[in-house]
């Protein structure tokens, strides 16, 4: 048969086929291929609270302020449909560390966006009919840090090392080296986008199915939802309310001993100084302890110190990094502890979140391990390259004396003060109203207040299948605007309630004002 027509005929034969399949899918519709059912049962264990159902309510709210005559829409993301008519004229998000977002308005650093615009266009310092107008636009120093990055990476749209550039883990290095005045390799360090993705990527190789993981409460739940995914169990440490949020020895003690009784390994600790949600700072001999018990047991300590540089009073609680502690310790435990650390551009005075910057150090972990770290990197191929200009803007400031200096120092501060004063004003205010308690934060940029839940209020959310945080959290955004975390999110002790909100929102006087009216009528519609 001519090859020709045997194309013709399989051709048509094929045609046929698709239009009896199309007819009969036409009468009897197919299952779909992905449902609850057949996707990775871990994903269904995996919870968020940050941007779960409040955050998605807070948006709808958002849209339909920004288009108040349009109607509140069709119903999507399983929020209800909204009223035309709301009670506050704009949502305030209480409820993420995100600094520059709409509403919070937090300034980028003059600096770097000047830096990042040069290396977006490289050839405002290369054209030679262009260096009049940069010259009077950008500061030398400025143009300079550009042109050397410029050489040391290329174009911000290639891919680079999957480590990161070396030049900049060479900087982050020195950084490293000169806060702790212990020696960091930069082969050691892995830059990231953002600290949480390294943070998962750890957890990814560490943890094998079964097991244990020991995590503070409450927690950022970045931890919980990762673990889950893994299916390794989180293992709880409760931080005491009663005493700033301390890190209790014994109770760290009492969450490995359950969890041998239990048969689960327990393989790693998490901890997170300063802490998120509470604020609260460790001190040295905290953390000399908790080497102490990674040492004994074998546990990978599992450092977030993302938000190092937001401390509000450095003489009375300062920061030092596990990596510090670590190296001052005696030799058998200072060389054998292993230790991942983590760091992020998005927190600190930068907020520089949607670029999506970080890095990690890996102290004491075996070469064997590191290669299987350098290899799972290289699956995602690099980091956003201009998170990791981020991470060297970070870790290697303007000099002091530079041109760039005054100005740099000028909108940080402003920054660090801003949210000092914000967060201890919120504090004041929370803890003057009635069935709230709420401890001073000594860092971070959150507080994490108490309320005295009254019990008719944890019925009725019960009756709605909610936590009676979580009810709380829905009706104080439905009646002010105002986005703020149940407590829930994030883990606490039984019996007790509590939110997390940001100490972010520049009209801090007015956002109080608010919730306190709310609260009193809360608290007055519940009362027994």
């Amino acid at each position: 048969m001519p090859t020709t027509l045997l194309r013709t005929l399989r051709t048509s034969s094929f045609s046929t086929s698709i239009t009896k399949r199309s007819l009969h899918s036409t009468m009897s519709p197919r299952a779909p291929a992905l449902n609850l059912k057949t996707i990775n049962p871990s994903v269904l264990g995996v919870h968020y609270a940050v941007r779960g159902e409040l955050a998605l309510k807070a948006d709808k709210y958002t849209q339909q302020l920004a288009n108040p005559h349009s109607g509140s829409g069709s119903n999507t993301n399983n929020v209800e449909t909204l009223s035309e008519e709301l009670p506050f004229k704009h949502v305030v998000t209480a409820n993420i560390g995100n600094p520059q977002q709409k509403g919070l308005n937090q300034q980028p650093l003059t600096y770097w966006r000047q830096i990042i615009s040069l290396l977006e266009y490289p050839q405002l310092f290369q054209d030679a009919d262009k260096k009049e107008l940069i010259s009077k636009i950008y500061p030398s120093d400025v143009v300079e840090r550009a042109k050397k990055l410029y050489e040391e990476i290329g174009s911000v749209g290639a891919y680079t090392h999957s480590k990161g550039v070396l030049a900049i883990r060479k900087r982050v290095a020195k950084f490293i080296e000169e806060r702790d005045g212990y020696p960091a390799d930069p082969e050691s360090i892995y830059l990231t986008a953002g600290a949480s993705a390294g943070v998962s990527s750890i957890l990814s190789i560490a943890l094998q199915e079964g097991d244990g993981c020991l995590i503070p409460i409450p927690q950022y739940p970045l931890y919980t939802a990762t673990l889950a995914y893994l299916n390794a169990k989180p293992l709880p440490y409760y931080l005491s309310e009663s005493q700033d949020w301390s890190m209790d020895h014994d109770t760290l003690l009492k969450a490995v001993s359950e969890a041998k009784k239990n048969g689960t390994p327990v393989k790693a600790l998490v901890i997170i100084n300063p802490g998120n949600p509470t604020g609260a700072c460790l001190s040295k001999e905290a953390m000399e302890q908790v080497i102490h018990l990674c040492y004994e047991e074998g546990i990978v300590l599992m450092a977030d110190e993302v938000y190092q540089t937001n401390i509000y009073d450095p003489s009375h609680r300062p920061f030092h990094s596990f990596k510090k502690i670590l190296r001052s310790m005696p030799e058998e435990i200072a060389n054998s502890v292993e230790l991942v650390s983590f760091h992020s551009i998005s927190k600190g005075v930068s907020g520089e979140c949607g670029r999506r910057g970080g890095y990690f150090e890996c102290v004491n972990i075996s070469d064997e391990v590191m290669e299987q770290v350098y290899k799972m990197a290289s699956v995602t191929l690099c980091p956003p390259v201009s998170g990791q200009v981020g991470v060297d803007l970070m870790v290697s400031p303007p000099a002091e004396g530079s041109e760039s200096y005054d100005l740099w120092k000028k909108e940080t501060s402003l920054i660090h003060n801003n949210l000092k004063e914000r967060s201890y004003l919120m504090a004041e205010h929370f803890n003057n109203m009635k069935g709230v308690s709420c401890n001073p934060a000594e860092g971070a940029m959150y507080l994490f207040p108490r309320i005295d839940m009254p019990k008719k209020a944890i019925e009725e959310a019960k009756k709605k299948g909610k936590e009676a945080d979580v009810m709380y959290a829905l009706d104080l955004l439905d009646a002010t605007g105002i986005c703020a975390v149940a407590g829930s999110g994030f883990g606490q002790e039984p019996g007790t309630y509590h939110l997390r909100v940001t100490a972010l929102c520049p009209e801090t006087k007015e956002f109080i004002g608010r919730f306190e009216q709310f609260h009193n009528d809360f608290m007055d519609k519940y009362k027994h």
